[in-house]
């Protein structure tokens, strides 16, 4: 983005927002884990309790979006922005298949997903000022918190929900690969504090995300 004017990069981050929050973004073109699963036919309860936990996932890759881009607007490394970018691509496979998920169980996105998407873009930039080594640590980081968090929701998700359960498998492989390339590229560790904060916020959206 580097020889983009700021009225290029205003609109083409405005763009970003718009897509993610209201529309849905093509992405690398995988096909849904799910979509050579058969249909299948949950009970209301069953149903309410998945498209509870697929919201918080989808809200998961609405906040990805956002971070990436303040992480790429502030970096200084070419190669850290590709990285950023790349990965960006592939979150937005999971933000897609999580939203087909969502309609097939009859439900909605999280009404709150401009706000999420607001805060983490703030945490992106603020990322990106620290340096690249922090800025591929808040990467590693962000990352592996989302793996334990898949794995929370695959031991809530019902037997019976394999379609949901399939998703959320791929998703958690992609985050892995992107944590392992964040600390090969030369993630630093971040101080303490920071990913504590981190976990707060993530409780924070997790909860309101599930009924909001």
């Amino acid at each position: 983005m580097k020889n983009f004017s700021p009225v290029d990069r205003f609109l083409i981050g405005a763009q970003t927002f718009l897509q993610t929050c209201f529309a849905t973004p093509s992405g690398t073109g995988r096909a849904n884990p799910a979509n050579t699963l058969p249909r299948d036919t949950l009970d209301a309860k069953t149903a309410k309790q998945s498209a509870r936990l697929m919201r918080v996932n989808h809200v998961g890759e609405v906040c990805a979006q956002a971070l990436y881009q303040g992480q790429a607007l502030t970096s200084r490394n070419p190669a850290v922005k590709e990285k950023l970018a790349r990965a960006a691509e592939e979150e937005n496979d999971h933000l897609k298949w999580c939203s087909e998920r969502l309609i097939e169980l009859n439900s909605h996105r999280s009404y709150l997903n401009p706000v999420w998407y607001a805060g983490a873009l703030g945490m992106g930039v603020a990322a990106g000022i620290c340096g690249d080594e922090y800025n591929l640590g808040f990467l590693a980081e962000t990352e592996n918190q989302v793996v334990e968090h898949i794995d929370r929701h695959l031991g809530k998700l019902s037997p019976e929900d394999y379609r949901s359960a399939a998703i959320l498998k791929q998703m958690r492989i992609d985050e892995q690969e992107h944590a392992q390339t964040a600390l090969q590229a030369g993630a630093s560790h971040l101080p303490w504090p920071i990913p504590q904060a981190m976990k707060w916020v993530s409780r924070v959206m997790t909860i309101s995300a599930q009924y909001i």
